[in-house]
Order: C-alpha cells, then structure tokens, then sequence
C-alpha cells in the first residue's frame, strides 16, 4: 500500500496507506512498549507519541530490501524509545500533530488479558502480530459471507477454523446437510481463510516469497504461545 503510493508520488494516499497500516499495528506496539516496563499512562503517550512522529514527517526508509513492515515499526519504535523519550513525554500523545484514533483505556483492558509470563517484550509483539492478523482476516471472511447472505452458515462453520473443532456428523446436523456436503463446506472455509490471511499479510510485504515466509513465521509464533 504505502509502495504503491510512493511510486504514485501521493503524499496524501501514502500517509493515508500508513496510516491504515499503523492502525492495525498500534495494539501489538502498545504490548510491547508496557512489556519494556513503562507504566500504562506513559505507554500510551509514548505510542501515540511515536504514530505522530511517524506520520507527521516526511515517509523514509520503507524499503522492501530493508525487511518487513512488521520489523520495520517495531525497529522504528525501538529507535524512537531509545532517542525520544523526554521529547515523547511533552508531545502528550502527539500535541496537535496527526495521530490515530485510539481507545486507550480498552488497550490497556486487553494488555492485562496478555500472559503474565516472562514473555520478551518482541516474542509479545509478534504474538500480537499474529492474533491481530488472524482476527482482521476472520472479520473480512465474515464480510464475505454475509454478503452473501451466508451469516448463520459462517457463525456455524468458523468453529472448525479452532483446534476444538467439532466432528463432520455436528457441523452437517447443525447446517441442515449431509455429512459430505459439511465436509465440502468446511474445506472451503479453510481454504478461503488462509487465502485472506495471506491477502492481509501481502499487504506488508513485496514478494510471493516473503508472503510465505510471513505465514511460516505466523505458524511458529502461535506454536510457541
């Protein structure tokens, strides 16, 4: 997205791609800031700090030969911790300059769901890339399916997206179906949600192959969760 307008040489539409972007990643960003220690209200200042920081100057340096939008935030973040935080603190939360809309007493209800483990501030970021990840495509597959008019069908046949997916013989009994048909059902649903999931990931990348290192990277983090 923000490449794309690059090329286009549109200010407006690659702040606009960012933007959208950034939003989708504020929440994995705002973990891993609580994570390094600082306290909620600084968390929330120094994130929204940093998304006006990002959007309020000139884009550089979101290079495809550099890495993934996923390692350049976070690395970006890092940079800005290390260098910015008595300037992050007077910004209160971005002072004037554009930054995203946020709820930032619902981020910090979630941070307190997160595992109080000993999770490294990084593995917490990805983790959080890739629920966040997951729930967008979830969301854009029940779009889908509701355009369709198929609301109940998705409400039923999501659940074999989980481990505790039911056996063919409920879903079919569930569905009005055979058992075949079911089986047929749950398939494409699989089928299509990881071809979402790629989509929402692609969006983040330059390549085919960095998609399915990405979706390679994505089955690791959850595996080590």
């Amino acid at each position: 997205m923000v490449l794309a307008a690059q090329r286009a040489a549109d200010t407006t539409q690659m702040h606009t791609a960012l933007a959208t972007l950034c939003r989708d990643y504020w929440y994995p960003l705002y973990a891993f800031v609580r994570r390094k220690g600082h306290a909620p209200h600084d968390a929330q200042d120094l994130t929204q700090a940093f998304f006006a920081d990002l959007l309020g100057r000139p884009i550089t340096g979101i290079d495809p030969s550099r890495g993934k939008f996923r390692s350049y935030l976070l690395g970006a973040l890092k940079h800005f911790l290390a260098n910015d935080w008595d300037r992050a603190s007077a910004k209160k939360r971005g002072g004037g300059r554009p930054a995203l809309e946020w709820d930032a007493l619902n981020a910090e209800a979630r941070f307190a769901l997160e595992p109080s483990d000993s999770m490294e501030p990084d593995a917490l970021y990805d983790r959080r890339w890739a629920l966040e990840l997951m729930d967008r495509a979830m969301a854009n597959l029940q779009a889908e399916y509701e355009q369709k008019g198929d609301t109940t069908r998705f409400a039923v046949l999501k659940i074999s997206l989980s481990t505790s997916s039911p056996p063919p013989a409920e879903l079919a009994a569930a569905l009005g179906m055979s058992e075949g048909a079911a089986k047929v059902a749950v398939h494409r649903l699989r089928q299509r949600y990881r071809e979402v999931l790629r989509e929402e990931i692609a969006q983040t990348v330059a390549t085919e192959a960095e998609v399915e290192a990405e979706m390679r990277h994505l089955v690791a983090v959850l595996r080590q969760a």
